[in-house]
């Protein structure tokens, strides 16, 4: 193997050493990418590993390495979602059916409705159990059956991937627009960052310099530490992919309609964008909304961001850590210098926000505010080796604090 073959590690770098599969803490990993932030800039950025593997076309990681970044993609969501509401397009209360123009209902709860505050923080009652993702030929409205219902609008927190693909479909209603051109004009222009989703509206170079996501067997269940590295996503060879979104016949998107399937362009996990980019948003957080001069929201908007929407315990349930959830960011206790604090957006344990993914996502680490610590790049990975990253990115995060 490549990364096996590499010249002994030292012991002050062990990142090094677990990229290389040298530590006891897990396998190796085939590339990663640390980004250390504060809201005045990136303070340090550092790769280790390759963006490609396949022999010839070997290519290293850097953190301006674009990657589909999987469910962090649902933060960068309610960044588009919050400016609408500022532009008093969306509310985050309404009944979503009023946009969708069609009625969305639980068959059990035909009262309630089901608003964009709760799909984005996953408290809407709706799990993925029918899937999340469905063709361009398909219809949104017709692919809900009731075994997505898992509990009444509001009553319960659980996490589902489908409530994002709705909230794409409302976005595109209420502005005839198609998701991806949203994502593009919302969020990624005026932050002139070179990220997209699906590889629709990223440039020519991101789509050369994309990395690919390699796993060591079929899934992350399966994981093999002694076999070879799998390409699973985003092997394009540099090749623009012919269709960025499922089609069951052909890719015809100038004859789709807005609104009427947001989950073509996986708002869910669908973003690419580098490490660097995903430092500007965490950033942008820590900003109150601006960053690098750029106001993107105002900072009442950042506020109800990190809202906690549901709690860790109420109605029983928990989420891997997570102590609260709101509109896109998530807290997850831990303990700092004797008091609780949360190294995830958020602060003290009980600040979250709208949407939550904890084994990937932008931090503001706890009382320092230092605005991103580190990302696992290659996911998903197993829970061996998310653990092996914090303990060895600890002291790469601590050095911003010296």
């Amino acid at each position: 193997m490549l990364l096996a073959a590499a010249a002994p590690v030292r012991a002050a770098d062990p990142l090094a050493a677990l990229v290389a599969g040298r530590t006891a803490d897990g396998p190796q990993l085939s590339g990663l990418a640390v980004v250390v932030a504060d809201a005045r800039g990136v303070r340090r950025a550092e790769a280790w590993g390759r963006a490609v593997l396949a022999p010839g076309r070997e290519r290293v990681m850097t953190p301006a390495t674009p990657v589909r970044v999987a469910s962090v993609s649902k933060l960068i969501v309610a960044l588009a979602v919050m400016r609408l509401v500022e532009a008093g397009t969306l509310d985050l209360d309404r009944d979503v059916s009023d946009y969708l123009g069609w009625r969305l209902r639980n068959p059990a709860f035909p009262a309630a409705a089901v608003t964009l505050r709760q799909l984005l923080s996953h408290t809407s009652g709706l799990d993925d159990a029918s899937g999340y993702n469905f063709p361009l030929e398909a219809r949104l409205r017709y692919r809900l059956t009731p075994d997505h219902w898992s509990a009444a609008p509001g009553a319960r927190f659980s996490y589902a991937n489908i409530n994002y693909g709705i909230v794409a479909s409302v976005m595109e209603a209420a502005t005839t627009t198609r998701f991806d051109r949203l994502m593009t004009a919302l969020v990624f222009a005026p932050l002139r960052l070179d990220a997209c989703l699906n590889w629709s509206g990223c440039s020519d170079g991101a789509v050369a310099s994309a990395a690919v996501l390699y796993r060591k067997g079929r899934d992350e269940t399966a994981w093999d530490p002694s076999g070879p590295w799998i390409a699973q996503i985003d092997d394009l060879r540099g090749v623009r992919p012919a269709c960025p979104v499922r089609s069951e016949a052909g890719c015809d998107l100038t004859a789709y309609r807005p609104g009427d399937n947001g989950t073509l362009f996986s708002p869910q996990g669908g973003a690419r964008i580098s490490p660097l980019g995903l430092a500007t948003l965490g950033r942008l957080l820590l900003g109150h909304g601006k960053v690098d001069g750029v106001r993107l929201l105002r900072r009442e908007s950042v506020d109800a961001m990190l809202t906690p929407v549901w709690r860790d315990g109420a109605a029983g349930e928990t989420y891997h850590g997570q102590c609260a959830a709101g509109v896109s960011a998530s807290s997850v206790s831990s303990v700092r210098r004797g008091r609780a604090t949360s190294p995830w957006l958020g602060g003290r344990c009980g600040g979250g926000g709208i949407s939550a993914k904890p084994t990937a996502s932008i931090r503001a680490c706890g009382s320092t505010q230092a605005a991103a610590a580190s990302w696992s790049i290659r996911l998903p990975v197993p829970p061996t080796i998310r653990v092996a990253i914090r303990a060895a990115t600890r002291p790469f995060r601590r050095s911003r604090r010296r």
